[in-house]
């Protein structure tokens, strides 16, 4: 059975209606995450999103419109264009794990929140381990590797935070962790998927070397507020 695929045209607005429909702000034609949980918002309609974005930059001061080109307020700045790729995997990968896999839980949530900081700041709140389930490789007492579900659909789930401590990489952590939480999501019976800044090279190689194929080209809109 094909699985329609246009949630993905415009995941955020998606995961905000279906799965993640309690922690949206909702501006009728706009959506966001509620601050705690994610800096992402989106809107469909052609709406004319400056009046969101005015109120939601009362709650949040550096933020992200993903899908087409924003309408701003007239005081504010204009928002910054990063481009990303949305790749996608139906099948499970076919890569060994030999390394102890465990998933977090909230006794680990201090050792997660310490090494996102390290890569990861500008995307991970604090509540955003919340929105599905992540997993962890721990060496030396020392949790060096993560990854996680973030976005979700009434039939895909997005994989996040893939994060290796900078002392612990080459080691095929990530790998590993990617290929259990593909299979995890495939369990589950939705379909994993991701999305990359287009200028990470070496991310992009990992994925495509895994299984994942380029769906399309999406941009995000950086929009910051002076306080």
């Amino acid at each position: 059975m094909t699985i329609p695929e246009d949630a993905l045209d415009n995941p955020v607005w998606f995961s905000l209606t279906d799965c993640h429909y309690d922690y949206a702000i909702d501006y009728g034609d706009v959506k966001f995450f509620q601050p705690d949980y994610g800096p992402f918002g989106a809107f469909i309609n052609n709406a004319d999103t400056s009046l969101a974005i005015e109120k939601h930059a009362k709650l949040i001061t550096d933020f992200f419109i993903v899908g087409d080109k924003p309408k701003m307020p007239l005081h504010f700045k204009e928002p910054v264009e990063y481009i990303g790729l949305q790749m996608i995997i139906y099948n499970k990968i076919n890569y060994p794990i030999t390394e102890a896999i465990i998933e977090l839980t909230e006794s680990h949530y201090d050792d997660l929140i310490n090494l996102v900081k390290l890569v990861y700041p500008e995307f991970f709140k604090s509540k955003t381990n919340t929105l599905g389930q992540y997993y962890g490789i721990y060496k030396d007492k020392k949790l060096v590797a993560v990854t996680g579900e973030r976005m979700q659909t009434n039939d895909f789930i997005e994989i996040s935070a893939v994060i290796t401590h900078p002392d612990y990489t080459g080691k095929g952590y990530a790998k590993q962790l990617i290929t259990h939480t593909v299979e995890s999501i495939l369990e589950k019976d939705k379909v994993p998927f991701l999305h990359v800044d287009q200028t990470n090279l070496g991310p992009i190689q990992l994925y495509k070397k895994l299984g994942f194929i380029t769906r399309r080209k999406f941009s995000f809109w950086r929009i910051r507020c002076e306080e």
